[in-house]
């Protein structure tokens, strides 16, 4: 028999089983909203306690390289190769959601996390200290690798944006203040005794996490409609009964086939994914390069802070990126705002408002920092430049991350995996020359350095704001979503704005 015959048999078959849907009681869509806030906000505390894990050995990284008589570039690969961890994770995570529900893909990852969390505390030789750095990184990428889709299991794309900009604030504001928390235990106790409070304070927020799922119940919509369709066919004994098409499991080869490929394939094919990349990559780069910036900028051979004093000037970045959720606001708003003129129309371009602002205001804040570093100046300077790279830090994530959410659709997991390999890639390297770039280029020019490059950068909100239906009809995952939309794949910009205001009008 042909493939195309066997096809045409299965489909056949398929149209004589009954096909179950997921009722509206069991629909995590339909949860009270207070539910669905208390599931949220306890993911988000093990979200921030992710980058306290990276960043929070940093400012007892001089303490460890002392004890085990390493450079100081070998004690920075304790920050580095946990967030190698994080970039290897989800890929392989991720997919595993699909058989066993996002529900045992929070709690037993984390849970192996706090083993070797303990591991690191107590382990007494370096090859072993740095493996287990790699393992906690990998196997905390839980919220990584799953939290995008729980968003999207709770709410329906038109409303994510608040849900995405809290996750994202948590996602970014961690490394800032997971270095200002841990400072304050390096200043008077040893390396250890980090790994300690970090096992308290993450052993602390999985047992909220875990009581809380499990309270709430598993919320991917798949495995909720499998687990029914089995209790059916032994409640009535009948065998035809089915899922939808797009809910059936697909073997565990082809699953993983996917996950570990097509994000490679967006990110070297995309343009869309590619912009996003290169933003997500310098930003989370930067993000963990201040981390030995600060502490020779700040630091006894700058300004001459102590351990506990350069934890504290990292504030300033949380209290920028901590403005970023406020000003989204506004974002979202004009984002609702232009869907309704649509018609319901899916419009990704009306993402980048705030975006671009942001984007002109990043590499303004690094020539601040450049030019208020020197040692004679008030430290107030760069930790208000800091602060405007805070909130410019949080705003272009965001932004990238609810394009390509609203641009591919049911493709936007692959496309993320994709920008979050990229980001994570960088945050792993940056760490590596950022220190020595400042003590040997010099303060100054090393933030002009940093800042030319965000230069380079600035054009893409721009770029995705003009041209980004033009991209997206080139793209063939993005142009299935615009299938639903109204769109035909050679309308242009012009004709697509037309339409937007005529049924406005």
């Amino acid at each position: 028999m042909t493939d195309q015959a066997l096809q045409s048999r299965s489909s056949y078959e398929h149209s004589k089983n009954k096909i179950l849907s997921l009722a509206p009681s069991d629909n995590p869509r339909n949860w009270p909203t207070w539910k669905k806030w208390v599931l949220v906000s306890s993911i988000i505390l093990v979200d921030l306690t992710v980058s306290w894990g990276a960043s929070g050995f940093s400012p007892a990284s001089t303490k460890f390289a002392k004890d085990f008589e390493v450079s100081s570039e070998i004690g920075t690969l304790g920050l580095s190769i946990y967030v190698a961890g994080l970039a290897l994770g989800p890929m392989s995570l991720a997919p595993l959601s699909e058989y066993f529900g996002r529900t045992p893909l929070y709690i037993i990852p984390y849970g192996c996390f706090l083993l070797f969390l303990l591991g690191t505390a107590l382990v007494q030789n370096l090859g072993g200290f740095l493996v287990l750095r790699f393992l906690s990184g990998l196997f905390s990428s839980v919220t990584i690798a799953n939290f995008g889709g729980t968003i999207a299991d709770l709410w329906d794309v038109r409303h994510t944006g608040i849900a995405m900009s809290l996750f994202l604030w948590a996602a970014t504001c961690g490394s800032p203040s997971g270095y200002f928390l841990m400072s304050w235990v390096a200043q008077y106790r040893g390396w250890r005794d980090v790994f300690w409070a970090l096992l308290g304070i993450c052993g602390g927020s999985w047992i909220i996490m875990s009581v809380t799922l499990l309270s709430c119940g598993e919320t991917r919509h798949s495995v909720l409609l499998l687990r029914h369709v089995k209790a059916e066919r032994r409640r009535t004994g009948r065998d035809d009964l089915e899922v939808p098409e797009e809910m059936r499991r697909r073997g565990i080869r082809q699953l993983f086939k996917i996950a570990l490929t097509r994000p490679f394939r967006f990110l070297f094919s995309e343009a869309i994914v590619i912009f996003a990349a290169l933003y997500n990559g310098y930003l989370y780069g930067l993000s963990f390069l201040f981390n030995g910036a600060f502490s020779v900028i700040f630091g006894p051979s700058g300004k001459g802070f102590e351990t506990y004093q350069v934890g504290l000037t990292f504030l300033g970045i949380v209290v920028g990126i901590s403005l970023g959720p406020l000003t989204n606001l506004w974002q979202e708003r004009y984002y609702q705002k232009r869907i309704q003129r649509a018609g319901g129309k899916n419009i990704p371009e009306a993402r980048v408002q705030l975006g671009q602002i942001a984007a002109v205001m990043f590499p303004i804040s690094l020539f601040i920092f450049a030019f208020t570093s020197y040692v004679w100046l008030s430290w107030v300077g760069p930790v208000i430049a800091s602060g405007l790279w805070g909130w410019s830090f949080y705003v272009l994530i965001l932004m990238t991350y609810t394009y390509i959410e609203d641009s591919y659709g049911e493709f936007s997991a692959s496309a993320l995996a994709a920008v979050g390999l990229a980001r994570n890639a960088a945050g792993a390297g940056f760490p590596l020359f950022g220190e020595q770039m400042f003590v040997n280029e010099g303060y100054q020019y090393a933030g002009l350095i940093l800042a030319c490059l965000a230069l380079v950068l600035m054009p893409i909100p721009f770029i995705l704001g003009r041209y980004g239906l033009k991209l997206r009809q080139k793209s063939p995952w993005a142009r299935q979503m615009m299938e639903h939309e109204g769109q035909s794949e050679n309308q242009s910009d012009e004709e697509a704005i037309q339409d937007e205001e005529k049924v406005g009008h």
